[in-house]
């Protein structure tokens, strides 16, 4: 099982992949196109082409995990675009991308102080 922590850093591919990649053939991608090390502990999303899954890729210390979710109707409609290969996410809007939102979404701050009365 995968759990999204709040210090875990987050890296979104700007860039679509081919749905067929393997556990070592996105480790490669992280390396020469994100220029990130795959064995960080850092969590990689990609998405397909079609925008329909995305894929989640995170070294754990003793091997990789991979994980999909592909819609069963639509397409992951919110996705980054810019110059550079990746943008950082937030854990809070991670959870977001994975529920097909929108994670740039205005809410609720992620941390305010409890005010004592």
């Amino acid at each position: 099982m995968i759990q999204i922590t709040p210090q875990m850093r987050i890296l979104v591919a700007i860039e679509a992949v081919d749905g067929r990649k393997g556990i070592d053939s996105l480790a490669q991608l992280c390396q020469e196109k994100l220029q990130a090390d795959p064995f960080s502990g850092c969590l990689f999303v990609f998405r397909s082409r079609r925008g329909t899954s995305i894929r989640i890729l995170v070294y754990d210390g003793q091997g990789f995990w991979l994980a999909q979710k592909r819609l069963s109707k639509g397409r992951f409609v919110w996705w980054p675009s810019g110059n550079q290969p990746t943008r950082v996410l937030e854990a809070h809007q991670a959870q977001l991308l994975l529920a097909a939102g929108n994670p740039d979404a205005v809410a609720a701050p992620v941390w305010r102080r409890v005010s004592a009365k």
